[in-house]
């Protein structure tokens, strides 16, 4: 089977505490009065400066340069790995309202037994993704993917690979490798020892240092390094090469039939009328095709991985319901 998946406070306290964290842009362009959305919230569940918090001033820029919005505030609501700012989306009944989220989310909704879940809202669009990348120190004698995962089922937590939060998409990478290469689900959490830290740089100077056997992060965090000759990477996570580690193949050419991308989007109130999900739909629509959103990404370095509507909410679905089966087989959850 091909598996493709593409890294609570109560709301009145959240909200009146997220207030510090609010930030508006006059608009730019020639929206104002003529807009679709007057006025547009867009909730970032994490603190600034993070991709959640510059995917949501983007949006934020961008929709009010090309007049898609009149005004748009972005507030910031940290914690738990998104899961109290789902808490304040879930349970808002402002309709012009975004919520930033992705792939990180989905997995913190389960390792947190969150109550609040991404079912109790409006799926509306998924705006980008970035690849993963599967590395080894320079020294490694790992030469290929299937070199690191012959070593893992003859050796089992003897191989430590390094990456993100335990949950994140660093983690749901390195299970999905071991299902695809065929370590049954009950032996995965005993075959895999993965090392969490809370940052990239952390997991870097593990790997420079030749504390771990190898790492999982986001092609951003890695690139320059395997650029340099400090580390080898072994495999990219998504459906095609990247333009970054021309040289690296995907999981896929290696023979692991799974892709994963660290996906963004947004999602809007569970409450909201149709007519009103459409009016956000359509706005994000426009913001995906405009001139403002493609120098975005091309600035950013992001893909587009635009999908909307039905189409999107189908997605995150099956998404949902692959990362439990992951989670579980790594033994996060039960």
């Amino acid at each position: 089977m091909r598996i493709i998946r593409t890294g609570v406070a109560p709301v009145g306290i959240v909200l009146a505490l997220a207030l510090a964290g609010c930030s508006s842009l006059e608009p730019s362009g020639g929206g104002g009065g003529d807009a679709a959305i007057d006025e547009l919230s867009i909730v970032v569940p994490a603190g600034p400066g993070g991709g959640w918090d510059q995917t949501g001033r983007a949006v934020q820029a961008d929709m009010q340069e090309e007049g898609l919005v009149g005004t748009a505030t972005v507030t910031n609501v940290d914690g738990a790995g998104g899961t109290v700012g789902l808490a304040n989306i879930a349970n808002s009944t402002d309709p012009n309202t975004l919520l930033v989220m992705g792939l990180v989310m989905v997995g913190a909704v389960e390792t947190n037994q969150s109550q609040a879940r991404i079912e109790d809202t409006t799926p509306i669009a998924r705006l980008t993704e970035e690849q993963e990348v599967i590395v080894v120190p320079a020294e490694s004698p790992y030469q290929t993917i299937d070199d690191l995962v012959a070593d893992i089922e003859k050796n089992g937590k003897d191989v430590a690979i390094t990456g993100g939060s335990a949950g994140g998409t660093d983690h749901i990478l390195a299970g999905m490798l071991l299902q695809a290469a065929g370590v049954p689900s009950s032996n995965i959490a005993n075959k895999l020892n993965y090392i969490a830290y809370s940052g990239g740089g952390e997991s870097l100077a593990a790997l420079l240092g030749n504390n771990v056997n190898a790492g999982i992060s986001g092609i951003s965090e890695y690139a320059e390094q395997v650029q340099a000759g400090e580390l080898r990477a072994l495999a990219v996570s998504g459906g095609e090469r990247v333009d970054a580690l021309p040289d690296t193949p995907t999981l896929t050419e290696a023979g692991y039939d799974v892709e994963l991308t660290n996906w963004r989007g947004v999602v809007a109130p569970g409450s909201i009328e149709e007519a009103d999900k459409e009016a956000l739909t359509a706005a994000v629509t426009e913001l995906a095709e405009s001139d403002a959103w493609q120098a975005t990404l091309e600035e950013k370095g992001w893909d587009d991985a635009f999908l909307a509507g039905d189409e999107f909410d189908s997605y995150l679905t099956g998404n949902i319901a692959e990362i439990q089966v992951v989670l579980q087989d790594i033994g996060l959850v039960e």
